[in-house]
């Protein structure tokens, strides 16, 4: 699908240009704070998708293209910022809040009209509108600036003349519209306030210029997005800051006699273990969205599925891919994900991780195709990479404990696999004869061993012609790299089908139903 255009029926004026109040209030340029802004391009790309023939649970989907999430997560996201709500993601560590709130900040719109030399991004209308001035109060330095006496109690947004106040087009981006704040113990309120550097100000000796102010992250956040990570590693005394900021839309940096505006749309993410540590009036201001691993196993393959595209990593076969995702899925069944040191075991990270470690196994046995033994391996690597390690002691326990259960449920996930991904060809491509069905199995057992055989039959399309297509349905689907080629890449799915599946469809597993 085309990119959809943002919000604003006139084209947008380039990164660069420059103008006055005046101009802008001519063209009747909207005024909306960071909650509105957000609202109408949400609204637009749905509405804009929708003209595309998709439907509205399709429509609110691919407004994050980049994360896998249940249609009621994202139903209830998009509700909440049209509504005009501050987020809290909470959930499990390693379920994606992070990447969610990363896709937030890649909906926002980033080209925005500010006053020339602002250091926090004023909207020009409202140093000539009292209205605006009232909606989106303008900084003091501004106020100063464009103060008749050069006083911030004399500024009146009345009396300026609007041909006097330029604008330029800009564009958010790291510090300037969006800022990113990792919690810890060690943010202090100045972290998130900033303050006025008096050795700047000693040397320049203009209270006014914004060379003297050094903006805090909510300063950097005016008119934007603020993406918190972890608050409750926040201290207390940094998210009363966060508090007022989200009360009142302004902030005191430190040594600063004024407040400077500080209106964002806020994006917070925890972890289940530091939720209680969120002070209640802060947690009263943020609309809790839970963010939870995918139940779905159709769900869980589409992450690793996408990430793996978008690496372009090698080959893995299917079969073994799919397992090393059912393991995850197994895992997260049966085990907490509120232990402190497994926690991590069942996370999309790992999710991730298990398929590149088989690949990379595969690579370092100089296996042109992962064999099991390389996914047994990944799987132990990445899970047992993956517990915290506290001490020798305890990474050892828990370390059996990933070893046992590797042992115990690796071998029916391949046998899941393997029926899921022959019954899929039996039914889709043999159309459930079980002649030609017989027929593949008979030449698919002669080629297995046969390695002189399996070249004649490569260079000769009228040998083991089930076989053939069989080569082309793993083509079309799998795509291995040319390097490879299709011939190892089918070989290697027979084998695993024989070996586990016994072509049968009998009590099939789904691989689109409730994963486990």
């Amino acid at each position: 699908m085309a990119d959809v255009p943002s919000a604003g029926a006139r084209p947008a004026p380039s990164v660069g240009a420059r103008t006055t109040a005046a101009q802008l209030r001519a063209l009747g340029a909207p005024v909306q704070t960071p909650n509105e802004l957000f609202r109408a391009e949400i609204l637009h790309r749905i509405a804009e998708t929708r003209k595309h023939g998709f439907s509205h649970t399709e429509a609110v989907a691919a407004l994050f293209p980049h994360t896998v999430l249940p249609t009621e997560t994202y139903e209830d996201l998009v509700a909440a910022l049209v509504s005009g709500a501050h987020l809290l993601f909470f959930g499990p560590s390693g379920a994606g809040k992070t990447s969610l709130a990363k896709e937030l900040w890649g909906l926002f719109p980033k080209d925005l009209w500010v006053v020339d030399g602002c250091p926090v991004g004023d909207d020009p209308l409202s140093l000539v509108n009292p209205d605006v001035a009232e909606r989106l109060p303008p900084c003091p330095i501004c106020r100063r600036r464009f103060s008749p006496t050069g006083e911030v109690a004399a500024f009146d947004p009345a009396t300026v003349d609007p041909a006097k106040v330029p604008a330029v087009r800009v564009r958010r981006r790291e510090g300037y519209g969006f800022a990113r704040l990792q919690g810890s113990s060690e943010v202090f309120p100045d972290h998130l306030t900033g303050n006025v550097n008096l050795r700047k100000l000693e040397e320049i000796g203009d209270p006014m210029s914004p060379l003297v102010l050094e903006p805090g992250k909510l300063l950097q956040a005016n008119r934007g997005l603020l993406l918190v990570d972890e608050i409750g590693k926040l201290p207390l005394g940094t998210q009363n800051v966060l508090l007022q900021s989200l009360q009142e839309g302004t902030v005191t940096p430190s040594k600063s006699r004024e407040s400077f505006p500080a209106l964002f749309v806020a994006v917070c993410t925890s972890n289940l273990s530091d939720l209680d540590n969120i002070n209640d009036p802060l947690s009263d201001r943020l609309t809790s969205l839970h963010v939870g691993f995918n139940k779905r196993h159709s769900a869980n393959r589409q992450i690793v599925d996408r990430s793996r595209a978008e690496t372009a990593a090698g080959y893995v076969p299917e079969i073994l891919l799919d397992a090393g995702v059912r393991m995850i899925e197994a895992w997260r069944l049966r085990m907490s994900d509120e232990d402190p040191d497994m926690g991590e075991v069942g996370s999309n990270r790992t999710l991730l991780d298990v398929i590149a470690r088989a690949e990379a196994y595969g690579t370092l046995g100089s296996h042109p195709v992962p064999l099991l033994e390389d996914l047994r391996a990944g799987l132990l690597h990445a899970m047992r990479g993956r517990i915290r390690a506290r001490s020798g002691d305890s990474f050892q326990q828990n370390s059996k404990r990933v070893q046992e259960f590797l042992d115990q449920h690796l071998e029916p996930s391949l046998k899941d696999s393997a029926k899921v991904y022959w019954c899929r060809y039996f039914r889709d491509v043999l159309k459930s004869k079980e002649d030609e069905a017989q027929g593949l199995i008979g030449e698919g057992r002669r080629l297995l061993p046969d390695g002189p055989l399996q070249t004649q039959a490569q260079n000769k399309g009228d040998m083991f012609p089930r076989f053939h297509i069989f080569v082309t349905h793993v083509q079309e689907r799998e795509h291995p790299p040319a390097s490879l080629g299709p011939w190892p890449a089918a070989l290697a799915e027979f084998a695993l089908v024989e070996k586990y599946s016994l072509f049968t469809c009998a009590e099939e597993p789904t691989d689109d139903g409730t994963a486990g």
